[in-house]
Formats: structure tokens, sequence, C-alpha cells
């Protein structure tokens, strides 16, 4: 039988989203920061693919805040930090929350050595993680501050949201659910627009499980719970999205769309004196592009991540977002199996063994759920009885 997007299975939706976000950030790592006009110039023409570091062999030099081998396959701190999140569920087994942030990935992230592809090295993941995921530890760890809160005070950007994919996919078809997890999960984090648009795209991700989902319903399900600034920017850039079939044709007029509601500024390396502070009029700009890639490439996965790659600017986690989407949506299948295979060997990692551990616990946290809801119907059942 023919296999249809009403029959994926739930399995398939998981390994799709992990292995499009991974793949995804590890095409945008070497472009992130530049222009559409830059990456042309650099690669003589629109990526298509996996290329290499964008300062060549001099990547460890040339820029020293940030002395990362990204490209060639690698994967940056976007699917680190998903990874993480899953070993977290694998660990709790049940929903979670912004003090299983404290309990548990914060722990894993300053004890535990792995290799890191961008360092060519083993290291803790603290090492390569940036400035705002530092930030949890020093809050957590050292600064004991509540975990609900203590994302007030960092830059306000897409950290948080950046690895909410699992909290989508263990919400599976339920992005409400999804939503809330996500926004509680964030709050160690991130607060303001950031801590929004990490509620907003583990819904995109629990959306595009349903068994009949579109770009279009993805979209309908993310301004049916967004707030504020971020429901604002995804409402405009679908808009501009709609008229497009082609992402070299979007770039400019999607920059366009999200620019009002963007902190950071026409220079990405060069954020302006309001950058990354909490507003309720603004939106991190990575979700909103990430959605209207999925509008102008139809849902495909490849069209999508190469036009959020060839974006540019913060595009691996532009990419991260788009891949996990377009891959829930569609399955393993529709991840290109040579892209996968690179970034697997490059980065030496197993991108499978994440996706299986969270399908098991996904279903483990439905049993519960299951378990729970039929608990509180019968003790409500009980409460109205007017026997």
């Amino acid at each position: 039988m023919t296999t249809t997007l009403a029959t994926l299975a739930l399995d398939d939706r998981i390994t799709g989203s992990l292995l499009g976000a991974a793949v995804g950030d590890a095409l945008g790592g070497p472009v992130e920061g530049y222009t559409p006009e830059q990456i042309v110039e650099r690669h003589g023409g629109r990526v298509h693919g996996i290329v290499g570091p964008w300062h060549g062999s001099d990547w460890r030099t040339a820029r020293p805040i940030a002395p990362f081998h990204k490209g060639d396959g690698h994967i940056t701190d976007d699917t680190l930090m998903t990874h993480a999140l899953i070993r977290v569920y694998a660990t709790v087994r049940d929903h979670l929350g912004a003090y299983a942030v404290a309990d548990h990935l914060v722990p894993d992230l300053i004890s535990n050595p792995r290799w890191i592809p961008e360092l060519e090295a083993e290291a803790l993941p603290l090492q390569r993680v940036f400035l705002a995921e530092k930030w949890m530890v020093a809050r957590l760890h050292y600064g004991h501050n509540d975990p609900r809160e203590a994302g007030v005070g960092n830059i306000v950007n897409c950290g948080a949201a950046m690895y909410m994919a699992p909290v989508g996919l263990v919400n599976a078809a339920n992005p409400a659910g999804a939503y809330a997890e996500a926004v509680d999960i964030a709050g160690a984090h991130q607060s303001s627009y950031g801590r929004e648009a990490a509620g907003v795209f583990a819904a995109a991700v629990a959306a595009a499980c349903v068994p009949d989902a579109t770009p279009s319903s993805v979209v309908d399900a993310a301004l049916s719970l967004a707030k504020d600034g971020t429901n604002a920017a995804i409402e405009e850039v679908a808009e501009v999205a709609v008229r497009h079939t082609d992402f070299d044709s979007a770039l400019a007029p999607l920059r366009a769309a999200v620019a009002p509601f963007d902190t950071v500024g026409p220079d990405y390396r060069a954020p302006s004196l309001a950058a990354r502070r909490p507003s309720r009029l603004h939106s991190i700009e990575e979700l909103p592009i990430a959605l209207g890639m999925l509008v102008v490439g139809g849902g495909d996965y490849r069209r999508t991540v190469l036009g959020a790659v060839n974006y540019g600017r913060d595009c691996d986690s532009i990419a991260t977002m788009a891949g996990a989407i377009a891959g829930a949506l569609h399955g393993e299948s529709a991840v290109p199996q040579d892209w996968a295979k690179t970034v697997a060997e490059a980065s030496r990692i197993d991108l499978h063994a994440p996706a299986r551990e969270l399908a098991e616990v996904t279903r483990e946290v439905f049993a519960r759920d299951t378990a729970r809801r039929r608990a509180h119907e019968s003790a409500f059942a009980l409460l109205t009885d007017t026997r």
C-alpha cells in the first residue's frame, strides 16, 4: 500500500522531524550570519547542499568569539541542545517543566563530555553552547534561581526555541499541550518573545504530526496560540509567503515582512542597541521565517530547508526549525538520504538513536496521560452524580 501523509506512523514522523532538524542545522551552519548576497558571492550561487566553512581552513581563528568548525556536515549547538533535551525526556519519562532543566539538563551540560563536531574534540557541551545557553548554568547551577523565572534577564533570542522540537513530538497532534509544556520548560532559559517562540515552535511541530496536516494548517495552529508580536510577525510573513513558490524570489520579501518585528537590525553581526530586549511588540526572526519557508516550499523538505539556508542571518536555527516541521509532516523519507548520511558521519553521531528513544518515551507519556485523564473523568463523574 502506498504510504500517504494520513498513514505515516508516529515513529516515522519523530524520526523525520529530528533527522530533518539536524540536517537543516548542519546545512545552515557554514553560512550563518551572512546575507543572501554574501552567500551567493562566497559560493558562486545559492547553496544547494552541504558546504565547507566560510573561512576555509582558518575557521579556528577567523572569528575568535566563535572558533567553531561550521560546515562539512557538522551539526551545531541547535542539535546538541535538542539531543540533550531528549536525554532529559529519557530520564524523566513524562512531561517536563522548568525544574527538569535545573535538575537534569544543566547537570548534563556541565558534567558529561561528548563529541563536539564543531570543536573536533570531546568536551563538555557547556564549552560549545553560546552565551544565552551558558546563562542557564550561571542562573540555575551557580545562582540557584527559581527555574520558572531563571530566563528573565537573559538576551531574548531563539536559544530556547531552537531545541523545542522534542516537546512538539512528545505532544504529537496536540499543539496546545506542546505550547504549554514548552513555555514552562523555556522559563528556565528565556523570557518575553524568546520564551513565546519556544512554545509556538513546539506547537507547530505537534501540529505537523496531525495526520492530514499541511503547511497551511501548521501556520493556522501556530497563529491560534501565538501571542503579541510573535503572532503578528507570523501572520505578516505567512501573507507574503503564499505569494511565492520559489525561495529565490521570496528571500527579500520575507525579510522585509519580518524586519519590523526583529530587534537585531539589518546587520546581523552588529545588533542594534535595542536588540534582544523584552517586548510585547517584537518577535525572534527565526520562527516566522521558518514557517514562511515551509509555505513557500509547499512543505517539501528540500525546498523548505534550502530556502531557510539561503536566507542567511541565523539560518542554522531557521533551517533547524523548518527541517523539524517539514520532517514531521512527511517522515524520514523526505530528508535526502545522502545529506543525512554525510551529517551523521561528519558529526560522528547516530541521528536515529535519539528518535528511537523519544518515540518510546512519547508512547509512555501518552499512556500516562490517558490514565490521568481517565482518573480525572472518574472523579469528575462522582462529583457531578446527582443521584
